[in-house]
């Protein structure tokens, strides 16, 4: 994330083919698919799947520690990517003249949304569609971001990056707790 960073502000070597591979794939596929896969990272959209994987994770666990801690990962979110656009204040690959697209705040809403949502349901799942379907759908939301042209692929990159810590504090916090799941607990590690 400090590499990425001080590419965009320091207008590094990363920004020349960051720029090149945005140049190549923008608008590759239609807007129409990529507006959709986009909107996998509203708020709208993503937070209600946190939302019910907490609620199913405190259902099945009796513990409240692994969901206040992806909820906090959340709220976090804003609380990082907001500052960091305003003072990176960097163009999009279609908007030159406007600012605030370093991060991607879909992208990192997305990962936490998700990938969150996949650590808190996994352990009662014991299968690994939950973490292959958050993948799949935090990709697409990158792919949808920097394929209509809404952020350049550093953007993105720079996101998950920042959601990384945020998503282990959650991993930690599930593997901390001693849910029940079919009357046995979770292993402590």
């Amino acid at each position: 994330m400090v590499l990425t960073t001080w590419q965009v502000l320091a207008s590094g070597p990363l920004l020349t083919p960051d720029e090149r591979l945005s140049r190549a794939l923008v608008r590759t596929v239609p807007d129409a698919v990529t507006e959709r896969l986009s909107d996998l990272g509203n708020v709208q959209v993503a937070v209600p799947v946190l939302v019910l994987a907490t609620a199913y994770s405190v259902r099945r666990s009796r513990s409240w520690a692994p969901a206040v801690t992806a909820g906090l990962a959340m709220a976090l979110v804003p609380a990082v990517i907001v500052p960091l656009k305003e003072w990176t204040a960097r163009p999009g690959p279609l908007e030159p003249w406007a600012a605030g697209y370093y991060p991607s705040g879909h992208t990192a809403t997305s990962a936490v949304a998700y990938i969150g949502a996949a650590l808190l349901i996994g352990p009662f799942t014991r299968r690994p569609w939950p973490m292959a379907s958050a993948l799949a759908l935090t990709g697409a939301t990158a792919a949808g971001l920097i394929l209509r042209g809404w952020h350049w692929p550093l953007d993105v990159l720079a996101s998950c990056f920042l959601c990384t810590p945020l998503l282990l504090a959650v991993a930690h916090a599930v593997r901390r707790t001693d849910a029940p799941v079919g009357g046995q607990g979770l292993p402590r590690t």
